[in-house]
């Protein structure tokens, strides 16, 4: 997705409000999709009604597991909290107090580097035996550090310092979710809203991570800025002005140049800022014009 798109986008949703002042119920709902997302592609077993009941409503939820509905709430509470580590340095301490923090009472070794050798399912990577995980995750931090310092730009930056983390693999189990927590705190920190990595997004992004175990992080870059076109679209579309409701793509056929077919073959592409809904996608307006504008066709 192309960039300039994204930061035209990025300035619209902070003209209307800050991230550090999204309304409530906006901030609320993010939350829980965020965690119901992050938590569905590790296998947890509760559904997006689950935990809409669970978090959105207050009300419990039957038949599910009890580590899994402990670690959606600590999940949903620790990634509220990203807001108030937003202007402090990530740190070895902030690591461990986000696995502790979303693990406790779930986890054995909630809060501490992993003791045990591991392999990654799946990968042909090898994470460092646990005698070397606090050396790279310290190595990892300073050059991550050293990067932003430098002004390396926001989506490589995350996504190197999102790979580099997963390859370490600093925790028995957990870390997925944890690098999630990460990288969201990293966009938070730049003044970019967190992304959200949800199930039907599981193949592309394991994908994108499996070509950056061969140093291509290109389809993680390009992952990431997709995934920031679709979170910025759905809080202007709570946030924003008429020009930022969310509609189906065949709505704007009759008043454009573009046919269905092509607003949906770009918005599969990732370089129409669109959101599936339903099996169908959805955009606004304000979307179709910046494209319109910055790289689209008559």
């Amino acid at each position: 997705m192309d960039e300039i798109i994204l930061g035209c986008l990025r300035d619209a949703l902070l003209t209307r409000t800050s991230l550090n002042h999204l309304p409530e119920d906006v901030w609320k709902r993010s939350s829980a999709l965020n965690t119901w997302g992050t938590n569905a592609i590790e296998g947890n077993t509760l559904t997006w009604k689950d935990v809409e009941k669970l978090l959105l409503e207050g009300q419990s939820v039957g038949n599910r597991p009890l580590p899994d509905v402990l670690e959606t709430l600590q999940h949903e509470s620790t990634f509220r909290g990203l807001l108030l580590r937003k202007d402090q340095s990530i740190t070895m301490q902030t690591v461990l107090e986000l696995h502790e923090s979303v693990f406790k009472g779930v986890k054995a070794d909630a809060g501490r580097w992993r003791r045990v050798n591991v392999r990654i399912t799946g990968s042909a990577h090898t994470p460092p035996r646990m005698e070397k995980v606090v050396r790279e995750m310290e190595s990892l931090l300073k050059d991550y550090d050293t990067q932003d310092i430098q002004g390396a730009e926001v989506f490589r930056l995350g996504a190197w310092f999102h790979h580099g983390f997963e390859s370490v693999h600093p925790f028995s189990d957990g870390n997925g979710r944890v690098g999630r927590l990460l990288l969201n705190l990293h966009f938070l920190k730049h003044n970019w809203p967190p992304v959200h990595i949800l199930p039907p997004d599981r193949e592309i992004y394991l994908s994108a991570f499996g070509k950056g175990n061969k140093s291509d992080l290109s389809d993680l870059v390009s992952l990431l800025k997709e995934l920031m076109g679709r979170s910025i679209l759905d809080l202007l579309d709570q946030v924003g002005t008429a020009d930022d409701e969310l509609r189906s793509l065949k709505s704007f056929v009759s008043k454009g140049p573009y046919s269905a077919h092509y607003l949906s073959l770009r918005a599969g592409q990732g370089e129409l800022p669109a959101i599936k809904v339903g099996g169908d996608w959805q955009t606004s307006i304000h979307a179709i014009r910046l494209y319109r504008e910055i790289i689209g066709r008559d």
